[in-house]
């Protein structure tokens, strides 16, 4: 098992405060011999439907020297997890935890704005030391 990002716990306090079910931790998948971990499988139940919404999680911190070689990295994880999530399990929507000083640091600046548009990523921004959800952006 990879290690846990270091604003993990946060993450995941934070959707359960907004009463997710933390059903995995990690979410472990098997896509043509390749095993994958994303960090937190989550599902809900909503009151006008028999089924509920699942969604998967990668959380990053976004802590390191460069925000675009975090970023980088960030992008190329997500976009494997959803290619793998679409062959094993479709139903579940994938999102990436962004603190919230990275999104106003980084993610407002135009090139963000751009490749988040054009590679349809989901985010969850998140307030790590309230240990609160602060935007979701489909």
């Amino acid at each position: 098992m990879g290690a846990k990002d270091l604003f993990h716990n946060a993450v995941k306090v934070a959707l359960e405060k907004e009463q997710w079910v933390i059903t995995s931790d990690p979410l472990k998948l098997e896509v043509g011999g390749t095993k994958l971990e994303i960090d937190l499988g989550a599902e809900r139940l909503l009151a006008a439907e028999r089924q509920g919404k699942k969604i998967a999680v990668e959380v990053k911190s976004f802590l390191g020297d460069s925000p675009l070689t975090d970023y980088h990295a960030a992008l190329g994880q997500f976009l494997n997890y959803r290619l793998a999530l679409e062959i094993n399990e479709p139903d579940r929507d994938l999102y990436l935890a962004i603190p919230l000083i990275a999104y106003e640091a980084f993610f407002q600046r135009e090139f963000a704005q751009l490749s988040v548009e054009r590679y349809q990523i989901k985010r969850i921004v998140y307030d790590p030391i309230n240990e609160v959800i602060t935007q979701w952006i489909n």
